[in-house]
Protein backbone atom coordinates (compact mmCIF):
# COMPACT_ATOMS: atom_id res chain seq x y z
CA UNK A 1 0.00 0.00 0.00
CA UNK A 2 1.37 3.46 -0.98
CA UNK A 3 0.40 6.49 0.77
CA UNK A 4 0.80 9.97 -0.31
CA UNK A 5 -0.07 12.62 1.82
CA UNK A 6 0.16 16.29 -0.10
CA UNK A 7 0.18 19.73 2.11
CA UNK A 8 -0.82 22.57 -0.27
CA UNK A 9 0.27 25.57 2.06
CA UNK A 10 -1.52 28.92 1.80
CA UNK A 11 -4.07 27.03 -0.67
CA UNK A 12 -7.25 29.04 -0.43
CA UNK A 13 -10.94 26.75 -1.44
CA UNK A 14 -12.24 29.42 -3.05
CA UNK A 15 -9.72 30.07 -5.51
CA UNK A 16 -10.07 26.63 -6.99
CA UNK A 17 -12.37 25.86 -10.03
CA UNK A 18 -13.46 22.78 -7.94
CA UNK A 19 -14.76 25.02 -5.74
CA UNK A 20 -16.41 27.55 -7.95
CA UNK A 21 -13.76 29.68 -9.05
CA UNK A 22 -14.03 30.99 -12.12
CA UNK A 23 -10.66 31.18 -13.48
CA UNK A 24 -8.63 28.21 -14.88
CA UNK A 25 -6.16 27.77 -11.82
CA UNK A 26 -6.71 24.04 -10.74
CA UNK A 27 -7.25 21.77 -14.29
CA UNK A 28 -5.18 18.81 -12.94
CA UNK A 29 -6.59 18.67 -9.25
CA UNK A 30 -10.04 19.11 -10.40
CA UNK A 31 -9.25 16.40 -12.50
CA UNK A 32 -8.00 14.54 -9.61
CA UNK A 33 -11.40 14.93 -7.36
CA UNK A 34 -13.45 13.84 -10.27
CA UNK A 35 -11.28 10.64 -10.05
CA UNK A 36 -11.93 10.33 -6.40
CA UNK A 37 -13.81 12.61 -3.64
CA UNK A 38 -13.70 16.36 -3.02
CA UNK A 39 -15.15 17.95 0.68
CA UNK A 40 -16.81 21.08 -0.34
CA UNK A 41 -16.87 22.59 3.32
CA UNK A 42 -13.09 21.39 4.82
CA UNK A 43 -12.37 23.70 7.99
CA UNK A 44 -8.78 24.36 8.98
CA UNK A 45 -9.33 24.38 13.24
CA UNK A 46 -6.49 25.93 14.18
CA UNK A 47 -4.52 27.78 12.00
CA UNK A 48 -2.00 28.59 10.45
CA UNK A 49 0.92 26.35 9.58
CA UNK A 50 2.22 24.77 12.67
CA UNK A 51 -1.10 24.42 14.35
CA UNK A 52 -2.81 23.15 11.75
CA UNK A 53 0.30 20.48 10.86
CA UNK A 54 -0.21 19.37 14.27
CA UNK A 55 -3.46 19.02 14.54
CA UNK A 56 -3.21 16.90 11.04
CA UNK A 57 0.04 14.70 12.14
CA UNK A 58 -2.17 13.89 15.43
CA UNK A 59 -6.13 13.75 15.03
CA UNK A 60 -6.65 16.34 17.66
CA UNK A 61 -7.15 20.10 18.09
CA UNK A 62 -4.74 22.88 19.45
CA UNK A 63 -6.94 22.39 22.77
CA UNK A 64 -6.66 18.73 22.89
CA UNK A 65 -2.40 19.18 22.51
CA UNK A 66 -2.22 21.95 23.82
CA UNK A 67 -0.43 23.74 20.44
CA UNK A 68 -2.46 26.58 19.61
CA UNK A 69 -0.25 29.16 18.81
CA UNK A 70 2.56 29.42 15.62
CA UNK A 71 6.03 30.16 15.95
CA UNK A 72 5.98 30.38 19.50
CA UNK A 73 8.77 29.25 22.18
CA UNK A 74 6.83 28.41 24.66
CA UNK A 75 5.27 25.36 22.23
CA UNK A 76 6.54 21.84 22.61
CA UNK A 77 4.60 18.68 21.81
CA UNK A 78 5.66 15.64 24.07
CA UNK A 79 7.13 12.16 22.87
CA UNK A 80 3.93 10.48 24.09
CA UNK A 81 1.76 12.55 21.79
CA UNK A 82 0.39 9.43 19.14
CA UNK A 83 2.39 10.89 15.84
CA UNK A 84 1.04 9.36 12.27
CA UNK A 85 4.39 9.14 10.43
CA UNK A 86 5.73 7.33 14.04
CA UNK A 87 2.44 4.83 13.92
CA UNK A 88 2.78 3.99 10.50
CA UNK A 89 6.74 3.17 10.56
CA UNK A 90 6.14 0.98 13.92
CA UNK A 91 3.51 -0.58 11.64
CA UNK A 92 5.97 -1.71 8.78
CA UNK A 93 5.84 1.42 6.25
CA UNK A 94 8.85 2.97 4.94
CA UNK A 95 8.25 6.85 5.81
CA UNK A 96 9.28 9.88 4.06
CA UNK A 97 9.09 13.72 3.78
CA UNK A 98 9.89 16.35 1.73
CA UNK A 99 9.37 19.61 3.91
CA UNK A 100 11.15 21.85 6.01
CA UNK A 101 8.52 22.59 9.18
CA UNK A 102 11.97 20.86 11.40
CA UNK A 103 12.97 24.50 10.73
CA UNK A 104 10.11 25.38 12.75
CA UNK A 105 9.76 22.42 15.39
CA UNK A 106 11.64 19.45 15.68
CA UNK A 107 8.93 17.14 16.30
CA UNK A 108 7.72 17.51 12.50
CA UNK A 109 10.28 15.33 11.94
CA UNK A 110 9.32 12.99 14.05
CA UNK A 111 8.79 9.00 12.56
CA UNK A 112 10.48 9.38 9.43
CA UNK A 113 12.97 6.68 8.13
CA UNK A 114 14.09 9.43 5.61
CA UNK A 115 13.00 12.95 6.49
CA UNK A 116 14.36 15.50 3.29
CA UNK A 117 14.60 18.54 4.62
CA UNK A 118 13.71 20.98 1.48
CA UNK A 119 15.19 24.08 2.88
CA UNK A 120 17.35 25.79 0.62
CA UNK A 121 19.17 28.98 0.33
CA UNK A 122 16.27 31.61 0.35
CA UNK A 123 12.73 31.48 1.82
CA UNK A 124 10.55 30.42 -1.69
CA UNK A 125 10.75 26.73 -2.23
CA UNK A 126 9.80 25.98 -5.52
CA UNK A 127 7.10 22.75 -6.64
CA UNK A 128 10.13 21.94 -8.69
CA UNK A 129 12.07 21.73 -5.88
CA UNK A 130 9.68 19.25 -4.37
CA UNK A 131 9.77 16.34 -7.29
CA UNK A 132 13.27 17.01 -7.70
CA UNK A 133 13.71 15.71 -3.88
CA UNK A 134 10.51 13.21 -3.84
CA UNK A 135 11.09 11.32 -7.56
CA UNK A 136 14.47 9.52 -6.44
CA UNK A 137 12.55 8.50 -3.25
CA UNK A 138 10.10 7.31 -5.13
CA UNK A 139 11.71 5.20 -7.51
CA UNK A 140 13.84 3.69 -5.33
CA UNK A 141 10.86 2.50 -2.83
CA UNK A 142 7.84 1.81 -5.32
CA UNK A 143 8.24 -1.52 -4.71
CA UNK A 144 7.16 -1.38 -0.44
CA UNK A 145 4.11 -0.34 1.52
CA UNK A 146 5.11 3.22 1.99
CA UNK A 147 4.01 6.83 3.18
CA UNK A 148 5.02 10.06 1.78
CA UNK A 149 4.70 13.90 3.04
CA UNK A 150 4.94 15.92 0.10
CA UNK A 151 5.11 19.95 1.50
CA UNK A 152 4.35 22.39 -0.81
CA UNK A 153 4.88 26.38 -0.61
CA UNK A 154 4.16 27.90 -3.88
CA UNK A 155 1.13 29.65 -2.70
CA UNK A 156 2.35 31.26 0.06
CA UNK A 157 4.23 34.76 0.34
CA UNK A 158 6.24 36.09 -1.76
CA UNK A 159 4.14 35.45 -4.57
CA UNK A 160 7.08 34.77 -7.26
CA UNK A 161 5.74 32.59 -10.17
CA UNK A 162 7.24 31.61 -13.58
CA UNK A 163 6.59 34.90 -16.02
CA UNK A 164 4.73 32.91 -18.42
CA UNK A 165 2.22 32.21 -15.75
CA UNK A 166 1.11 35.94 -15.13
CA UNK A 167 -0.54 36.56 -18.16
CA UNK A 168 -3.84 34.29 -18.37
CA UNK A 169 -4.69 36.06 -14.73
CA UNK A 170 -4.03 39.81 -15.43
CA UNK A 171 -4.41 41.71 -18.45
CA UNK A 172 -2.17 42.16 -21.05
CA UNK A 173 -0.54 45.71 -21.13
CA UNK A 174 -1.91 46.47 -17.75
CA UNK A 175 1.03 48.27 -15.72
CA UNK A 176 1.01 46.98 -11.93
CA UNK A 177 3.40 50.23 -11.37
CA UNK A 178 0.99 52.75 -12.87
CA UNK A 179 1.68 55.46 -10.04
CA UNK A 180 -1.66 56.48 -10.44
CA UNK A 181 -3.30 53.71 -8.82
CA UNK A 182 -3.59 54.22 -5.23
CA UNK A 183 -4.88 50.30 -4.62
CA UNK A 184 -2.31 49.19 -2.39
CA UNK A 185 -1.91 52.50 -0.30
CA UNK A 186 -3.87 50.64 2.62
CA UNK A 187 -1.76 47.63 2.51
CA UNK A 188 1.59 49.96 2.89
CA UNK A 189 0.11 51.82 5.11
CA UNK A 190 -0.83 49.04 7.43
CA UNK A 191 0.53 47.98 10.97
CA UNK A 192 1.93 44.97 10.05
CA UNK A 193 3.64 46.17 6.70
CA UNK A 194 7.39 46.12 8.18
CA UNK A 195 7.31 42.22 8.31
CA UNK A 196 5.51 42.07 4.76
CA UNK A 197 7.81 44.64 3.28
CA UNK A 198 10.88 42.73 4.27
CA UNK A 199 9.41 39.41 3.32
CA UNK A 200 7.61 40.35 0.18
CA UNK A 201 6.86 43.63 -1.06
CA UNK A 202 10.64 44.36 -1.51
CA UNK A 203 10.63 41.33 -3.88
CA UNK A 204 8.95 42.82 -6.24
CA UNK A 205 9.29 45.84 -5.98
CA UNK A 206 6.96 49.32 -5.78
CA UNK A 207 3.50 47.48 -7.11
CA UNK A 208 0.53 49.98 -6.83
CA UNK A 209 -2.26 47.88 -8.35
CA UNK A 210 -3.52 45.58 -5.44
CA UNK A 211 -4.87 43.16 -8.06
CA UNK A 212 -1.84 42.18 -9.50
CA UNK A 213 -1.10 40.55 -6.19
CA UNK A 214 -4.25 38.84 -6.67
CA UNK A 215 -3.04 37.50 -10.00
CA UNK A 216 0.49 36.56 -9.19
CA UNK A 217 -1.32 34.21 -6.12
CA UNK A 218 -3.65 32.79 -8.51
CA UNK A 219 -0.46 32.25 -10.87
CA UNK A 220 1.41 30.41 -8.25
CA UNK A 221 -1.55 27.73 -8.09
CA UNK A 222 -1.66 27.26 -11.66
CA UNK A 223 2.09 26.62 -11.12
CA UNK A 224 1.38 24.58 -8.58
CA UNK A 225 -1.22 22.45 -10.22
CA UNK A 226 1.23 21.65 -13.09
CA UNK A 227 3.76 20.49 -10.51
CA UNK A 228 1.25 17.94 -9.12
CA UNK A 229 0.05 16.90 -12.28
CA UNK A 230 4.13 16.34 -12.53
CA UNK A 231 4.16 13.95 -9.46
CA UNK A 232 0.84 12.07 -10.85
CA UNK A 233 2.91 11.47 -14.47
CA UNK A 234 5.63 10.31 -12.05
CA UNK A 235 3.66 7.71 -10.30
CA UNK A 236 1.95 6.36 -13.69
CA UNK A 237 5.49 5.63 -15.09
CA UNK A 238 6.64 3.52 -11.89
CA UNK A 239 3.46 1.85 -12.39
CA UNK A 240 2.15 3.02 -8.99
CA UNK A 241 -0.66 5.60 -9.70
CA UNK A 242 -3.16 3.09 -9.38
CA UNK A 243 -1.95 1.94 -5.99
CA UNK A 244 -1.91 5.25 -4.89
CA UNK A 245 -3.77 6.84 -2.20
CA UNK A 246 -3.52 10.65 -2.59
CA UNK A 247 -4.49 12.94 -0.42
CA UNK A 248 -4.40 16.64 -0.78
CA UNK A 249 -5.12 19.79 1.50
CA UNK A 250 -4.50 22.92 2.62
CA UNK A 251 -3.36 23.57 5.42
CA UNK A 252 -4.80 27.20 5.86
CA UNK A 253 -6.28 29.38 2.78
CA UNK A 254 -5.56 32.93 2.57
CA UNK A 255 -7.50 36.50 2.63
CA UNK A 256 -6.42 38.71 -0.47
CA UNK A 257 -7.60 41.84 1.25
CA UNK A 258 -10.39 40.87 2.79
CA UNK A 259 -10.72 42.36 6.72
CA UNK A 260 -7.71 44.65 6.32
CA UNK A 261 -5.69 41.44 5.75
CA UNK A 262 -3.48 41.41 2.54
CA UNK A 263 -2.28 38.54 1.39
CA UNK A 264 -2.03 36.76 4.37
CA UNK A 265 -3.06 34.06 6.48
CA UNK A 266 -4.29 35.60 9.58
CA UNK A 267 -8.24 36.11 10.92
CA UNK A 268 -11.21 33.63 11.46
CA UNK A 269 -12.37 34.37 8.39
CA UNK A 270 -13.84 32.01 5.63
CA UNK A 271 -11.14 32.72 3.31
CA UNK A 272 -8.35 31.66 5.37
CA UNK A 273 -10.39 29.00 7.19
CA UNK A 274 -12.04 26.99 4.47
CA UNK A 275 -9.36 24.80 2.91
CA UNK A 276 -9.64 22.44 0.27
CA UNK A 277 -9.53 18.35 0.71
CA UNK A 278 -10.02 16.03 -1.96
CA UNK A 279 -8.22 12.35 -2.13
CA UNK A 280 -7.81 9.58 -4.92
CA UNK A 281 -7.81 6.00 -4.36
CA UNK A 282 -8.16 4.50 -7.34
CA UNK A 283 -10.68 1.43 -7.19
CA UNK A 284 -11.27 1.91 -2.81
CA UNK A 285 -13.07 5.12 -3.26
CA UNK A 286 -16.08 6.47 -5.58
CA UNK A 287 -15.03 8.88 -8.53
CA UNK A 288 -16.99 11.79 -8.60
CA UNK A 289 -18.09 12.27 -5.27
CA UNK A 290 -18.63 15.41 -3.32
CA UNK A 291 -19.02 16.17 0.36
CA UNK A 292 -21.13 18.82 0.74
CA UNK A 293 -21.17 18.71 4.94
CA UNK A 294 -18.75 19.89 7.66
CA UNK A 295 -15.60 17.81 7.72
CA UNK A 296 -11.68 19.05 9.07
CA UNK A 297 -8.32 18.65 9.06
CA UNK A 298 -7.98 16.53 12.14
CA UNK A 299 -10.26 13.50 10.41
CA UNK A 300 -7.31 12.97 8.19
CA UNK A 301 -5.21 10.56 10.84
CA UNK A 302 -8.50 8.53 11.26
CA UNK A 303 -9.25 8.31 7.94
CA UNK A 304 -5.74 7.07 7.18
CA UNK A 305 -5.34 4.61 9.23
CA UNK A 306 -8.94 3.07 8.44
CA UNK A 307 -7.55 2.98 4.78
CA UNK A 308 -4.92 0.84 5.97
CA UNK A 309 -6.87 -1.54 8.13
CA UNK A 310 -9.11 -2.00 5.14
CA UNK A 311 -6.42 -2.69 2.63
CA UNK A 312 -4.38 -4.97 5.56
CA UNK A 313 -1.28 -4.68 3.22
CA UNK A 314 1.21 -7.79 3.37
CA UNK A 315 4.35 -6.86 6.16
CA UNK A 316 2.13 -4.39 7.69
CA UNK A 317 0.92 -4.75 11.16
CA UNK A 318 -2.10 -3.45 11.96
CA UNK A 319 -2.52 -4.13 15.10
CA UNK A 320 -0.40 -1.52 15.78
CA UNK A 321 -2.97 0.98 13.47
CA UNK A 322 -5.98 1.44 16.26
CA UNK A 323 -6.80 4.93 16.47
CA UNK A 324 -5.04 6.62 19.38
CA UNK A 325 -7.17 7.63 22.20
CA UNK A 326 -8.38 10.97 22.44
CA UNK A 327 -9.02 11.68 18.58
CA UNK A 328 -10.89 15.18 18.16
CA UNK A 329 -11.40 14.32 14.34
CA UNK A 330 -13.45 11.21 13.09
CA UNK A 331 -12.89 9.18 9.92
CA UNK A 332 -14.17 10.50 6.88
CA UNK A 333 -15.23 6.62 5.40
CA UNK A 334 -18.81 6.74 6.16
CA UNK A 335 -18.93 10.53 4.20
CA UNK A 336 -16.69 8.92 1.17
CA UNK A 337 -19.16 5.81 0.67
CA UNK A 338 -21.94 8.63 1.24
CA UNK A 339 -23.25 7.24 4.25
CA UNK A 340 -23.22 10.46 5.53
CA UNK A 341 -22.42 14.42 4.67
CA UNK A 342 -20.41 15.29 7.26
CA UNK A 343 -18.05 14.51 10.50
CA UNK A 344 -18.96 17.38 12.72
CA UNK A 345 -22.17 19.71 12.64
CA UNK A 346 -20.14 22.52 14.29
CA UNK A 347 -16.43 23.66 13.66
CA UNK A 348 -14.70 25.45 16.54
CA UNK A 349 -11.69 27.84 15.26
CA UNK A 350 -8.54 28.95 16.72
CA UNK A 351 -5.50 31.59 16.18
CA UNK A 352 -2.66 33.04 18.18
CA UNK A 353 0.13 34.43 15.80
CA UNK A 354 -0.80 37.89 14.49
CA UNK A 355 -4.35 37.85 16.69
CA UNK A 356 -5.48 35.59 18.80
CA UNK A 357 -9.05 34.52 18.81
CA UNK A 358 -11.55 32.08 18.57
CA UNK A 359 -14.41 31.13 16.77
CA UNK A 360 -17.44 28.71 16.22
CA UNK A 361 -19.04 28.04 12.71
CA UNK A 362 -22.34 26.56 12.13
CA UNK A 363 -24.45 25.56 9.20
CA UNK A 364 -25.68 29.04 9.16
CA UNK A 365 -23.69 31.76 11.19
CA UNK A 366 -19.88 32.35 12.68
CA UNK A 367 -19.46 33.83 15.78
CA UNK A 368 -15.76 35.26 16.20
CA UNK A 369 -14.32 36.12 19.65
CA UNK A 370 -11.45 38.47 19.67
CA UNK A 371 -8.47 38.61 22.67
CA UNK A 372 -5.80 40.04 21.30
CA UNK A 373 -6.50 41.94 18.02
CA UNK A 374 -2.31 42.51 17.27
CA UNK A 375 -1.76 44.59 14.47
CA UNK A 376 -5.60 45.12 13.48
CA UNK A 377 -8.56 46.74 14.87
CA UNK A 378 -11.31 44.24 15.22
CA UNK A 379 -14.47 44.69 17.46
CA UNK A 380 -14.17 41.86 20.64
CA UNK A 381 -17.50 40.15 18.94
CA UNK A 382 -18.14 39.73 15.58
CA UNK A 383 -20.99 37.45 14.18
CA UNK A 384 -22.43 36.85 10.58
CA UNK A 385 -24.83 34.88 8.43
CA UNK A 386 -23.14 33.29 6.22
CA UNK A 387 -26.09 32.29 4.35
CA UNK A 388 -27.03 35.99 3.53
CA UNK A 389 -23.91 37.10 4.00
CA UNK A 390 -20.88 34.80 2.66
CA UNK A 391 -18.16 37.51 2.72
CA UNK A 392 -18.64 38.28 6.39
CA UNK A 393 -19.45 41.76 6.15
CA UNK A 394 -22.30 43.01 8.45
CA UNK A 395 -21.36 42.03 11.86
CA UNK A 396 -24.42 40.94 13.63
CA UNK A 397 -23.66 41.14 17.04
CA UNK A 398 -24.81 44.28 18.23
CA UNK A 399 -28.03 43.60 16.45
CA UNK A 400 -28.66 39.87 17.31
CA UNK A 401 -27.25 39.79 20.91
CA UNK A 402 -29.13 36.43 22.52
CA UNK A 403 -27.81 35.10 19.28
CA UNK A 404 -24.23 36.10 20.02
CA UNK A 405 -24.03 35.37 23.86
CA UNK A 406 -25.94 31.78 23.05
CA UNK A 407 -22.98 31.04 20.23
CA UNK A 408 -20.54 32.49 23.04
CA UNK A 409 -21.89 30.36 25.63
CA UNK A 410 -21.39 26.92 23.37
CA UNK A 411 -17.93 28.05 22.31
CA UNK A 412 -16.88 28.60 25.54
CA UNK A 413 -18.42 25.43 26.82
CA UNK A 414 -16.47 23.65 24.45
CA UNK A 415 -13.40 25.04 25.28
CA UNK A 416 -13.91 24.10 29.26
CA UNK A 417 -14.35 20.30 28.06
CA UNK A 418 -11.11 20.15 26.04
CA UNK A 419 -9.31 21.84 28.57
CA UNK A 420 -10.83 19.38 31.50
CA UNK A 421 -9.15 21.56 33.98
CA UNK A 422 -5.44 22.30 32.23
CA UNK A 423 -4.34 25.63 31.84
CA UNK A 424 -5.76 27.80 29.14
CA UNK A 425 -2.50 27.57 26.45
CA UNK A 426 -3.77 31.02 24.73
CA UNK A 427 -4.01 32.43 27.92
CA UNK A 428 -0.30 31.33 29.00
CA UNK A 429 0.98 32.52 25.21
CA UNK A 430 -0.51 35.98 25.65
CA UNK A 431 0.47 36.39 29.38
CA UNK A 432 4.08 35.36 29.10
CA UNK A 433 5.26 36.04 25.41
CA UNK A 434 2.50 38.11 23.68
CA UNK A 435 1.80 37.64 20.30
CA UNK A 436 4.59 36.05 18.26
CA UNK A 437 3.91 38.02 15.31
CA UNK A 438 3.85 41.04 16.73
CA UNK A 439 7.56 40.24 18.41
CA UNK A 440 9.01 39.70 14.48
CA UNK A 441 7.59 43.23 13.87
CA UNK A 442 8.98 44.93 17.11
CA UNK A 443 12.43 42.91 16.17
CA UNK A 444 12.43 44.46 12.78
CA UNK A 445 11.30 48.02 13.93
CA UNK A 446 14.07 47.80 16.33
CA UNK A 447 16.82 47.78 14.04
CA UNK A 448 15.18 50.81 12.82
CA UNK A 449 15.04 52.44 15.85
CA UNK A 450 11.64 52.35 16.10
CA UNK A 451 9.32 50.93 18.71
CA UNK A 452 6.06 49.28 18.39
CA UNK A 453 3.97 52.31 20.10
CA UNK A 454 6.09 54.79 17.50
CA UNK A 455 4.77 52.36 14.34
CA UNK A 456 1.28 52.28 15.74
CA UNK A 457 1.23 56.20 15.90
CA UNK A 458 2.37 57.06 12.68
CA UNK A 459 2.31 53.75 10.19
CA UNK A 460 3.68 55.46 7.23
CA UNK A 461 5.71 53.90 4.90
CA UNK A 462 7.84 56.87 3.72
CA UNK A 463 8.77 57.37 7.61
CA UNK A 464 9.72 53.50 8.05
CA UNK A 465 11.88 53.11 4.85
CA UNK A 466 13.53 56.53 5.67
CA UNK A 467 14.82 55.22 9.35
CA UNK A 468 15.75 51.74 7.46
CA UNK A 469 17.83 53.18 5.30
CA UNK A 470 19.31 55.37 8.07
CA UNK A 471 19.82 52.12 10.00
CA UNK A 472 21.65 50.70 7.28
Amino acid sequence: MKIILISLDTLRASRLSGYGYGKPTSPFMDRLAREGVLFERAYAADIPTEVAHTGIFTGKVGLTTGIVSHGSELTHLPKSTAWLPTMLRSSGFATSAVDNLYQLKEWFARGYRYYINSVGGNRWIDGRTVNELAFPWLEQHKDESFFLFLHYWDAHTPYLPPESYVPQFYPRGRDPFDRANTSMERAYNHLAYPFFKHHHYDLLGPVTDSDYYDALYDAEIRYLDDRLQDLDRHLEKLGIREDTLVILFGDHGESLTEHDIYWDHCGLYEPTVHVPIMMRWPGRMPEGRRVPGFVQQVDLLPTILEAVRRENPRGIDPGKLADPTGLDGKSLWPAIEGRTDRTHDTIYLSECAWQAARGIRTDRYKLIRTYDSGPFVRPDTELYDLRDDPGETVNLAESQPELAARLERQLMEWVSGKLAGRPDPMEQQLQQAGLPFRRRIEQILASTGMSWDDWRLDPRRERFDTALRSHG
